[in-house]
């Protein structure tokens, strides 16, 4: 088949790179809400659940700029379909898992995929449309396609949770995977960036080191205690590697993370934006999803259902937000969906164990709004802050910003639900009517299986065990309300960095152009002279 030239071209290249980027995020959140069911089966610690999530985060934001620099040496094409390759394999070791550290593995194997998609598809998309106002609107249905996959994630896995096995969640996205990518290899052309780069080994183990450490000591502080040697262990690699990282990649002559790009204001503040907005997003709906499944005691099916809003607005108002950012500034639809954001998150706060559907479908819809008018324009500032010549690099920080904050997110949630939940337990235990045996009992089950203990509280009497419950679920509330305070405030401190770095007024036409002095070129003026993309 002969490639497609002129807007045909432009199309199918924009549709396979959504295509990419839907792939890549059906199991965050898909993967999230079948957590219950698979504790169970796998009989995993909380430690262990959140490592579920990590394994797949974790590559992925650690591999995310070594793959953007792939993609410039070795072609995007190349890179894309390496991604789609990776992500199918790691669908099908999970597909086959019997335990946990299958799953990790599975679900690590998927991040390194993923890690080569996303960079890849925002370059394709950049180099198809050189032309900011329509790279505004093709990277708008590009943050609606991962909505979608936020979205549909979820309900694909509530339904085959709900009729079989959990291992047949990873099916749909390995099917679409290998769809797309036998389509793309025979549609899509090459390209790849015109300036010299080389792999950056060492920036790469230190990025590697850092986002681990940081990501392992806050988990392992959860679990084992703050002062445990995993703990120390995790967050002495991070504090001494990501300084030495930062040297290493101002000294490189082709730095994997050319620091000069935060010599702009609105791609530093844009990527700082990113990293709390999906820290929070990522946290909260990790924090629901175990609200509704122990709490309310929800199916993987109802959890979908009613995360639905928090992500399904991005997909619905995707394609108005393209247009609103070619007619207003994006930095305004920034700010006003962070503080919308920020205000659902607190209105979490309102829930009780007891809370209805519909209210929390209220809470979360405003949750989602804010998401979905924030979302396009933080991306779309940070590609737009720089020369079109360093849009890739761009999109693969971007990118890295955006799962470093989504790896912190679970991982911090986490041991805020667990550490509050415990501490809370007991006042509440002893406000239940329970008997001393019966609150120590209850206390001993929490302490030692941790929030997962909430699946299987069984007293022996039926009364018994609704009072357990009832404390039970009061505490875990306290703690999903203290989530809701740190995500909530730091959405809003997100928009007060959007405000000060970024700003609300609308950019010139030529604000590509503008920001094009913004970043010197490393070959100096003749380097930037010849810099570009070829296909």
């Amino acid at each position: 088949m002969q490639p497609q030239s002129g807007s045909r071209h432009i199309t199918v290249t924009i549709v396979l790179a959504c295509m990419g980027v839907f792939v890549s995020y059906l199991p965050v959140v898909g993967v999230s809400v079948a957590l219950p069911v698979m504790q169970q089966a796998l009989d995993a610690s909380t430690a262990g659940l959140q490592w579920i999530t990590d394994a797949f985060i974790l590559p992925t934001a650690a591999l995310l700029l070594t793959c953007g620099m792939v993609g410039d040496l070795y072609g995007r094409k190349k890179t894309w379909l390496a991604g789609l390759v990776l992500f199918s394999l790691g669908c099908l070791v999970c597909l086959t898992a019997g335990g946990v550290v299958q799953v990790c593995v599975g679900q690590a194997l998927t991040g390194v995929g993923t890690a080569a998609l996303l960079p890849s598809t925002l370059a394709l998309i950049s180099h198809v449309c050189p032309d900011r106002h329509k790279r505004a609107r093709a990277i708008a249905l590009w943050t609606a396609s991962l909505g979608l996959g936020l979205t549909l994630g979820p309900l694909f896995n509530g339904v085959i949770v709900e009729h079989v096995s959990w291992r047949w969640i990873f099916l749909p996205a390995l099917v679409i995977a290998l769809v797309t990518a036998v389509v793309g290899g025979m549609v899509l052309t090459e390209s790849r960036s015109q300036r010299e780069r080389h792999l950056d080994i060492p920036g790469q183990i230190l990025a590697a080191v850092a986002i681990t450490g940081l990501v392992y000591g806050v988990i392992e502080g959860g679990s084992a205690g703050w002062g445990s040697a995993e703990a120390v262990i995790g967050f002495l690699a991070a504090v001494v590697a990501l300084p030495a990282f930062v040297v290493v990649e101002l000294r490189s002559p082709c730095p994997m993370l050319d620091m000069r790009l935060f010599t702009s204001s609105a791609f530093s503040g844009a990527a700082l934006v990113m990293a709390v907005t999906l820290f929070a997003q990522v946290g909260l709906v990790f924090a629901l999803s175990e609200y509704f499944g122990l709490v309310h005691h929800a199916s993987t099916w109802d959890i979908g259902v009613r995360l639905v809003a928090l992500n399904g607005f991005t997909v619905v108002l995707g394609p108005l937000v393209g247009r609103l950012m070619t007619r207003t500034s994006p930095g305004l639809l920034l700010v006003i969906g962070l503080v919308v954001g920020g205000i659902g998150a607190l209105c979490v706060n309102l829930f009780q164990a007891s809370t209805g559907t519909g209210e929390a479908a209220l809470v979360i819809g405003v949750l989602g709004i804010g998401i979905a008018l924030a979302m396009a324009p933080v991306t779309t500032i940070a590609m737009n802050s720089l020369p079109h010549r360093l849009a890739g690099t761009a999109g693969a920080a971007n990118s890295a910003l955006r799962q470093i904050g989504s790896a912190l997110g679970p991982a911090v949630f986490g041991v805020i639900l667990t550490n509050r939940t415990l501490d809370t337990l007991p006042g509440h235990l002893a406000q239940s009517g329970l008997s001393a045996a019966d609150q120590g009992q209850v206390g001993g089950l929490v302490s030692h299986v941790g929030i997962q203990a909430g699946a299987f509280l069984q007293l022996k009497t039926p009364e018994a065990t609704g009072q357990a419950q009832s404390a039970y679920g009061a505490s875990f509330t306290d703690a999903l309300h203290t989530c809701a305070l740190v995500g909530g405030i730091g959405m809003l401190v997100a928009a007060g960095i959007a405000l000060a770095l970024i700003g609300v007024r609308a950019r010139s036409a030529h604000g590509t152009e503008e920001a094009t002095e913004a970043v010197p070129h490393p070959g100096g003026a003749a380097g930037a002279a010849a810099a570009g993309d070829v296909g």
